[in-house]
């Protein structure tokens, strides 16, 4: 399973071996916005398939970034895969933020249960490099005027790239800039305050400064990085008094820095009035849509378990009165060792008598399972459990009875009539299984049911397709 570390300053270097090639063209893939953010979005990352895995967790909820890969032989795929692990293993459907545009398909076409969302809040705003360094024609006439002006009220004002020598310089445009702040929103001190932070990276190997300088002291800075062919500029800070400063420094940090990039993201605008509106003047060539994609299961839509019918048997939701029966059988270690369960070792908290009903209730509401009773004449005999749904149409079913009423055929008449109900009526793809090699009743049940497709030293593996 995936083993995520924290992204700090330390990882960073790390992180960077994969984000100056990526092609993303999105912020969030870059040091500088997890950097920045991270007591926000608290990210960790992994790696797979020579990929980096970056798992965002924000109120509570968690939501990946789609992979990003190292090199051109780089697996996209076994990267997505490692996370539907990890997922499965963690008991959490998977949800991925900031999908850029062209990936969104491979999403879609891989997971058969998806939702999308787009906020226009937080696209990025994406320029092209010539039009930022140049300003060129009546289109920029505006910016251009800001510009001609600021050069003749400031004329021995210069852009200079800043080093770690600057600290103190930095700091007291920092002091001078709290002092001009005048916004209320919550966002936006957070954001004034994390990017100073940032700034203290200035003389690493990663971050891109620069600073429109007068009479030695700063008077507008911007920080950003290259990632692929994407100039990125997560900082943009001027001194609202020095009228033309911000035309200023976006025209000098874009000339001095992205000469040799086809883009310039200057990220999103929050939903902040003023941030939209500048941005928007600098004419974006496009939008950087972010998507958010939920997968949910095949059981997404189930408000309730069904009522299943076979010749003997009826299958539905186990209920309170099961409790006694169903605890037992839980708690049988003879029946636990061929389902591969150890409640000591994988109990969660302490245990109640309505523990193992509890659980099986929370997994159906968070759609991560379908607990089925297996009934005889009304009463309580077994559990069939439809589970470890895959996310692309696939699950598997697991079946185990009371041992009173074991040698009958009723657990290889339930698993039938479940299986054809996953399969025909709720919509599954495929359904797999599993038994213990030296579980010889398991296996001819499973072989009357479904095809054997392979074995290994543990355990022989069964499928359905339809």
């Amino acid at each position: 399973m995936l083993t995520f570390k924290s992204v700090n300053v330390k990882s960073s270097a790390r992180l960077r071996k994969y984000y100056k090639r990526c092609t993303y063209r999105l912020c969030e893939y870059s040091v500088g916005v997890k950097l920045m953010w991270r007591h926000h979005m608290d990210p960790s990352f992994a790696e797979a398939g020579d990929c980096l895995i970056v798992r965002n967790a924000f109120h509570g909820s968690v939501a990946f970034d789609y992979p990003v890969p190292l090199s051109e032989s780089a697996d996209l795929s076994a990267a997505l895969d490692a996370i539907d692990a990890y997922c499965r293993e963690m008991g959490v459907l998977p949800a991925f933020q900031t999908v850029p545009e062209e990936a969104l398909p491979v999403l879609l076409h891989r997971y058969p249960y998806a939702t999308v969302s787009n906020s226009r809040t937080w696209q990025d705003y994406l320029y092209k490099a010539d039009d930022l360094i140049n300003f060129a024609g009546r289109r920029y006439s505006g910016q251009r005027n800001h510009i001609n002006k600021f050069r003749k009220l400031y004329p021995s004002a210069v852009f200079r790239p800043i080093t770690r020598d600057d600290a103190e310089e930095l700091e007291a445009f920092w002091e001078a800039f709290h002092l001009a702040f005048n916004k209320d929103a919550a966002l936006a001190k957070k954001e004034l305050c994390y990017a100073r932070k940032l700034t203290r990276q200035i003389g690493k190997a990663w971050p891109l400064a620069g600073a429109l300088e007068l009479d030695g002291k700063f008077i507008a800075i911007s920080l950003g990085e290259i990632c692929g062919d994407t100039l990125i500029c997560h900082i943009e800070k001027a001194l609202p008094e020095y009228e033309g400063a911000y035309p200023t420094i976006v025209q000098s940090f874009a000339a001095y820095y992205g000469k040799n990039c086809t883009w310039i993201n200057r990220e999103d605008d929050g939903a902040d009035r003023g941030l939209r509106t500048s941005k928007t003047q600098y004419l974006p060539a496009e939008m950087g849509r972010k998507y958010f994609v939920e997968i949910s299961t095949d059981i997404r839509n189930l408000d309730k378990i069904p009522s299943l019918c076979s010749d003997r048997l009826t299958m539905d939701a186990i209920t309170r009165a099961d409790i006694p029966d169903y605890n037992r059988l839980c708690l049988d270690d003879a029946r636990n060792r061929w389902w591969g369960y150890d409640y000591r070792k994988d109990l969660k908290g302490e245990w109640t008598e309505n523990y193992f009903y509890r659980v099986a209730r929370t997994d159906f509401k968070r759609k991560l399972a379908v607990n089925f009773a297996i009934r005889r004449e009304g009463a309580f005999i077994g559990e069939a459990v439809l589970y470890n749904f895959d996310y692309k149409g696939a699950a598997e079913l697991g079946c185990r009875i009371l041992p009173e009423f074991a040698g009958h055929g009723y657990g290889a008449e339930a698993f039938a009539r479940l299986a054809d109900w996953a399969l025909y009526e709720l919509g599954l793809y495929r359904l797999v299984a599993k038994c213990y090699q030296e579980n010889e009743p398991s296996r001819r049940m499973l072989s009357a049911v479904m095809r054997q497709t392979g074995e290994d030293e543990t355990f022989c593996y069964f499928e359905k397709r339809i």
